[in-house]
């Protein structure tokens, strides 16, 4: 189900055009298909209580290795996803993919496996409840080599791209058939309520803070303001 899911999203993606200040734009999903289909067939099987979903790749993330928030070192030691990785058809200067081979580490993908590994000891503990999913597999970069977030893509560009990733996301969730999708960051959450408030199925939507470095929250210590709000949702205990 989630090869026809990620099949359908590349193609509805494929020929979307983006201008400035975008300048270039990265999709794993093609060219890091491998580690991504081998996370999926690893802890993509089956139902799940919790959904985590991220906004769109990190630079050091995803975008390298193809797994939501991917920091290289968890992705590979810890999750045991490890496959070839190509490269996008335009390469931005400052941000080469180098895949496993990168050094550079995700801030964001090392807090929130790092609070996985934290809470539940072994990646197949923690799947056994929870999967980590992308609502958008876009990296967007400016001239500079500066993300750019989808919300602050043209409007005219945005809805076409919202589109897409949002029947993605919802498909997502008939699959995994969760009690509780948690968006990991404010605009995560804001997609999943638009996208499931009203809808035929039934979920109880949340949030967590995000893990971003340019989050003050998040640098204030992570794992535990995600833990507190987790509880405050129900998904773990007190």
């Amino acid at each position: 189900m989630l090869k026809s899911i990620t099949d359908d999203l590349v193609a509805d993606l494929d020929g979307l055009t983006f201008g400035p200040p975008v300048t270039h734009v990265y999709n794993p999903l093609v060219y890091a298909r491998a580690p991504w289909d081998l996370y999926c067939e690893k802890y993509g099987q089956g139902q799940r209580d919790v959904v985590l979903w991220g906004m769109n790749p990190g630079p050091f993330g995803m975008a390298q290795v193809g797994v939501p928030f991917g920091e290289v070192n968890l992705a590979r030691d810890w999750l045991g996803v490890e496959a070839t990785v190509g490269k996008p058809p335009i390469e931005h200067p400052r941000r080469p993919v180098e895949g496993f081979a990168c050094k550079r580490s995700e801030v964001s993908g090392a807090r929130l496996w790092g609070w996985a590994r934290e809470t539940s000891g072994t990646a197949e503990a923690f799947f056994e409840r929870f999967f980590v999913a992308t609502w958008c597999p876009l990296a967007f970069m400016e001239a500079s080599g500066a993300n750019r977030v989808p919300e602050k893509l043209p409007r005219a560009e945005r809805e076409v791209l919202f589109a897409a990733c949002d029947r993605a996301m919802f498909r997502t969730v008939e699959h995994f058939k969760p009690r509780f999708v948690v968006g990991v960051g404010r605009f995560a959450e804001d997609r999943l309520r638009a996208v499931l408030e009203g809808s035929r199925i039934e979920v109880i939507i949340g949030g967590v803070p995000h893990p971003s470095p340019a989050s003050p929250q998040g640098n204030a210590g992570w794992s535990p303001l995600a833990s507190r709000a987790l509880r405050d949702l129900g998904v773990l205990g007190p």
